[in-house]
């Protein structure tokens, strides 16, 4: 099984977002991702530690985004 986690600011207050991602993950596919606390305006979805999806200048990736980059890593 492949690691999955999401990286969130939470003095960002991104943690409600990284809950949000990790049901859908859970809902569609069906994994478990680990939330991990950080800071420093981080949100990253990784899956054994290779970044797939992630915050970007005037950029935030919504589940289906997330959804879809997760699935296409535990394929390839």
């Amino acid at each position: 099984m492949k690691d999955i986690a999401i990286v969130y600011c939470q003095p960002c207050g991104y943690r409600k977002r990284a809950e949000d991602a990790a049901a859908e993950l859970r809902k569609e596919l069906n994994v478990t991702a680990k939330l991990v606390p950080d800071k420093g305006g981080i949100f990253e979805v990784q899956v054994d530690g290779k970044v797939v999806a992630k915050r970007a200048k005037g950029h935030f990736p919504d589940t289906a985004e997330i959804t879809t980059a997760v699935s296409a890593a535990l394929k390839g």
